[in-house]
Formats: C-alpha cells, sequence, structure tokens
C-alpha cells in the first residue's frame, strides 16, 4: 500500500460541487481518503487574471503504480470536462500528485515531489494542516518548514 498526497483545486463552474466530485472520483478509482484538509479560496497562480480557486489536499492509500495513478488522475480530470489546452489556465478540475511515499521521480510525463509545491502558499498551507511534519524528500525539510520558507504572499483562506 502506497501513501500518496493529491491536490485538487478548480474555478469553473459549481466549485464545491467540483471538489466533492474529485473527492467522490478518488476514493472509487485511486484508494481510500484517510484524511483531507479544509477547503482553502486561494489567489490564481501563474495567470492572475482568472477568478479565485477553492483547493484541497487529500492523503490517500493507494495500490496504484505512479504512471497507473497518473493516468487514473487524467481520466478523472477528463471525465469531469478538464481540456487542457493552455498552463495556468481556468479548470473545472485540476488534481496533482503532490507525494508518493517518499519516492522522487523526475520524468517528461511524471514529477513527483511536485516540482512547484515548494513555492506555492495554495499548496503548502493545506498540506501542512494535515501533514506539518512530513518530510520532503528531495529538500529533506518538513513541509511547515517549506511553508515558513515560501515567499509566495498569495491569498490562501479557509474557507
Amino acid at each position: 500500500m502506497h501513501t500518496i498526497y493529491l491536490l485538487t483545486g478548480t474555478n469553473i463552474g459549481d466549485s464545491k460541487t467540483n471538489l466533492q466530485t474529485a473527492f467522490d472520483f478518488i476514493q472509487q478509482q485511486i484508494g481510500k481518503i484517510i484524511d483531507a484538509s479544509h477547503v482553502y479560496k486561494t489567489e490564481p497562480w501563474g495567470n492572475k487574471d482568472q477568478q479565485l480557486f477553492l483547493n484541497q489536499v487529500l492523503k490517500v492509500e493507494t495500490q496504484l503504480s505512479p504512471y497507473q495513478l497518473l493516468e487514473t488522475i487524467l481520466e478523472i480530470e477528463k471525465g469531469m470536462g478538464r481540456n487542457r489546452k493552455v498552463k495556468y489556465e481556468p479548470r473545472i478540475i485540476d488534481i496533482d500528485i503532490l507525494f508518493f511515499d517518499d519516492e522522487i521521480i523526475d520524468e517528461n510525463d511524471l514529477q513527483i515531489p511536485h516540482p512547484l509545491l515548494h513555492e506555492r502558499r495554495f499548496t503548502l498551507v493545506p498540506l501542512n494542516e494535515i501533514a506539518t511534519n512530513l518530510i520532503h524528500p528531495k529538500f529533506k525539510k518538513t513541509i511547515a518548514q517549506l511553508l515558513n520558507e515560501c515567499t509566495d504572499s498569495g491569498i490562501v483562506e479557509k474557507l
């Protein structure tokens, strides 16, 4: 059994329903959700000219391999209506793999841990809520330390 952390996010349509739908699909197709952060209202990152997001971090137990996980996530996103066209565009759902056990994978189509998580408050704040002492396998720092060092000033408000 593997322990993974996922970030879900949405800023199109009924965002609360989108997060719940993603939560349900993750539980059905990926594995048992064993912890979940609160939902946060967050400022867009990378492209500020769009609506605020809702984000949530989930801790999940799965039997999938990293590549099976990626494939399943892409299927869930597509099934919910996500069309990937432009980077940092508004989206009905986005599911990012933050961690997969303590593995480090650096391939063109899969990077674990997520390569930008340490730069994003919208990721670190909810992650810190449920995994304060989790050690980033590449940086050898806790999530709390990464959040403390993060220079991102984006708005992250608990709903």
